[in-house]
């Protein structure tokens, strides 16, 4: 059974503007470009935009097999939770668009993955094509397009063509294409660079009008959309990340994960509790408590949810990571120790703490999923989430989307407060780090 890869997306300069869609058929297998669609769909909304390039990326991929298994890959957020049954769908321009793509092929063919914008240029990149051409009073001709990948690269980055396991493992091939991107010519980086540069300023003073008119009316939403300033997609889900409390190794910088001595909080630590606790009484926006199954954590949260008047649950997938052999060594220690192993870590986030820890790159995984889980539950809603320093760095640089390396580049004490705001369409933004002001 032949098995696809579709990335869609779609825009719209003004929402609703003037918009188009684009969406690319990918071999998992090699990372070639086996279809690509795009057009000019006249004044809409990004997100009937972004349907429309579902609809014809689906199509694509049926012209193609209409038996193939597909993986569909889009970085709307909303598109993906509703054509995957998880959110409803309320909006009447969605629901015919729904039903259409639903039609296309058997649901049992067909799943849905989010990723993040950056990860979804090629069809990004089409959907702009096809804005730019509608501006012209032109439809996107695929032999103007500057969109397609080069072949010969992506195959040279291609995952091997090995049997292909689920459609989640498929899509790796599909990331070395994009990789491709970044080592073309030096003339075509520069293209690329200089034509996402235009995209993002949009193609004339009017459309940039249109996108910042939102920032001037005092009473307009401030909620971005996936391509400028969106419609207002209701109360966003916000996760105010607590670190914990001090105990009696984090004077002392030491590892303390999850595989350690699980301390308590320190005569500071408690003191430090019940600061954050009156703070967040004083801003009464907390309606539900969740905390890591540690006891710093679980304390921490005790002291909150008692000046709340909230009860605490507790998740698991907000543990911190374990650190192997390392727990309640300092890093001077490790780097004595283990200076190899240590190195390998800083390198690499797949790399594991000595003694079977976890590497970061699992534990993003694992952050994720809690992630998703908790935002499915608690959609509009504010939420305290009683965690440690890796979570909550995990959590702010997927919501910046920053690289992995990020993690070593933020400062985050004990009894800390950071914020992020979830919204409808997928889109996230950081609303505070490392807040102490309440411990002064």
């Amino acid at each position: 059974m032949p098995r696809f890869v579709v990335e869609a997306d779609g825009g719209s300069r003004g929402n609703p503007g003037p918009a188009g869609y684009g969406a690319v058929v990918l071999d998992p297998a090699t990372g070639e470009t086996l279809a690509e669609r795009a057009e000019y769909i006249g004044v809409a909304t990004n997100n009937v935009a972004e349907y429309k390039g579902l609809i014809a990326g689906l199509a694509a991929a049926r012209e193609l097999a209409s038996d193939a298994q597909i993986l569909v890959r889009m970085d709307s957020k909303l598109v993906v939770e509703q054509m995957s049954g998880r959110w409803k769908i309320k909006h009447p321009d969605m629901k015919p668009l729904a039903a259409e793509a639903a039609r296309i092929l058997p649901r049992a063919q067909v799943t849905y993955e989010w990723i993040p914008r950056e990860q979804n240029k090629h069809a990004d990149r089409l959907a702009n094509e096809a804005m730019d051409a509608g501006k012209r009073g032109k439809q996107w001709e695929p032999s103007a397009s500057t969109a397609a990948l080069d072949h010969g690269a992506a195959r040279a980055l291609a995952t091997p063509p090995a049997p292909v396991g689920p459609p989640g493992d498929a899509a790796k091939g599909a990331a070395a294409v994009r990789a491709a991107l970044v080592t073309a010519s030096a003339s075509a980086a520069k293209a690329t660079a200089a034509q996402e540069l235009a995209d993002t300023l949009f193609a004339d003073a009017e459309a940039l009008t249109e996108a910042i008119e939102p920032c001037l009316d005092a009473d307009a939403p401030a909620v971005a959309g996936s391509h400028g300033w969106g419609p207002d997609m209701g109360a966003p889900a916000t996760f105010v990340l607590l670190r914990h409390g001090e105990t009696a190794l984090t004077p002392q910088k030491r590892f303390s994960g999850s595989g350690g001595s699980d301390p308590e909080l320190s005569p500071a630590g408690l003191r430090q509790a019940a600061a954050v606790a009156e703070a967040l009484a004083a801003r009464g926006t907390v309606q539900t408590i969740i905390s890591s199954p540690l006891r710093r954590c679980r304390e921490t949260a005790q002291a909150v949810a008692d000046r709340l008047g909230l009860t605490v649950t507790v998740e698991e997938g907000l543990r911190e990571v374990d650190f192997g052999a390392w727990e309640g060594l300092t890093f001077a220690e490790v780097q004595q120790r283990f200076p190899d192993d240590l190195q390998a870590w800083l390198d690499s986030p797949r790399a594991a703490p000595t003694g079977g820890g976890e590497s970061f790159a699992s534990a993003t995984r694992r952050i994720s999923a809690t992630r998703d889980r908790l935002l499915s539950a608690h959609a509009g809603r504010t939420v305290l989430l009683v965690t440690h320093v890796t979570p909550v760095k995990i959590l702010v640089r997927l919501a910046l989307g920053a690289p992995p390396e990020a993690l070593f580049r933020m400062e985050l004490s004990a009894a800390s407060l950071s914020a992020v705001a979830y919204y409808a369409d997928g889109n996230a933004s950081v609303r505070l780090l490392n807040d102490t002001s309440h411990l002064r």
